[in-house]
């Protein structure tokens, strides 16, 4: 059995050669959603290289990989990608998560930004 793990979350499971990446993944409870079951056709299990260690214990890109993704992309398609060795990958934040994070951000500087304007009129010889 071989160790991936998954970041940022740090999360490790044990696979077999020659198991996928999006499979690996799912094995460590950390599903990855995809449309087209794993036939690097939709690119929704795209993950990111760890830049610490590289692609070490990765099979090499395949030529679907490579067209879709290009030679030098910094990621890989997680249905794609196999474990040959011990392996990191970066997951990416998952869709929705990242949609309510980014609203709540621009939330939270446009409260801060009211805040500072009420902050400003109030004070004397404030505009």
């Amino acid at each position: 059995m071989i160790e991936v793990t998954f970041w940022p979350q740090g999360r490790k499971v044990k696979v077999s050669r020659g198991t996928n990446l999006l499979i690996a993944a799912q094995q460590a409870g950390l599903p990855m959603t995809v449309r087209c079951g794993g036939k690097a056709a939709c690119l929704m299990c795209k993950v990111d290289i760890h830049p610490d260690y590289g692609e070490a214990g990765m099979s090499a890109r395949t030529e679907q990989e490579r067209f879709k993704l290009g030679a030098d992309s910094g990621q890989r398609l997680g249905c794609q990608a196999r474990v040959l060795g011990p392996c990191h990958a970066i997951l990416p934040e998952d869709p929705l998560k990242a949609a309510v994070r980014r609203r709540l951000e621009l939330q939270a500087e446009e409260d801060d930004d009211s805040w500072l304007r009420s902050f400003r009129s109030d004070s004397p010889g404030g505009k």
